[in-house]
């Protein structure tokens, strides 16, 4: 737990929109801590050094999270689970963080990221994706921050699977591995492996 980044934040001891608003105006953001024992912790968060952390570790690296109060300073390692966000501001109004243990598996949703330009839409097909993003379980510290897909050699009428995808050591997706993720079909026409979902 030393080599990862740490956010310092405080116990929330009042509730509700109006202590929420309150905080909000001292630049602070109203979050809930979910420890992966099972409780929930009223907790308020700096919003700068929050955007800073959440810049560099996005929703899937773990970091660790240090709660100060006036009993004692609890650390445990956490990711970002839920944000929400003020429409017109551009700010957030509430974090979730969770709990993890660094040895046992979660399960996560993770990007995909196409890259290339599959070689059937050269030739009139039609590039066809089921998926923009994949759940993942694996160990905490082993999660990616996306899973990178080059649709080059995709030609017309092929389709790329989940047995196809190069998964870090340690990693593994909640899909049958004959699931489509990408197909290049005919325009007006489908492929034997397209798929709702």
């Amino acid at each position: 737990m030393d080599n990862l980044k740490t956010l310092v934040v405080q116990k929330r001891l009042d509730l509700g929109k109006g202590p929420n608003r309150r905080l909000h105006k001292k630049n602070l953001i109203p979050g809930i801590f979910y420890t992966s024992s099972g409780k929930n912790i009223p907790i308020q968060l700096p919003e700068l050094p929050f955007t800073k952390i959440f810049s560099e570790v996005g929703r899937t690296t773990v970091f660790n999270l240090k709660i100060e109060s006036d009993k004692e300073n609890i650390t445990h390692p956490v990711i970002i689970w839920e944000l929400q966000y003020y429409p017109v501001k551009n700010r957030f109004m509430h974090v979730d963080l969770y709990g993890v243990e660094l040895n046992k598996p979660i399960k996560i949703v993770v990007p995909l990221e196409f890259t290339g330009t599959a070689k059937g839409t050269k030739v009139g097909g039609k590039l066809e994706t089921y998926r923009e993003q994949l759940t993942l379980i694996a160990n905490p510290l082993d999660i990616p921050s996306k899973i990178t897909l080059d649709i080059s050699d995709l030609d017309i009428g092929k389709s790329i699977y989940v047995a196809d995808l190069k998964l870090p050591e340690g990693v593994k997706t909640s899909y049958d591995t004959n699931y489509a993720i990408v197909s290049v079909i005919m325009p007006g026409g489908n492929t034997a492996t397209e798929q709702e979902g």
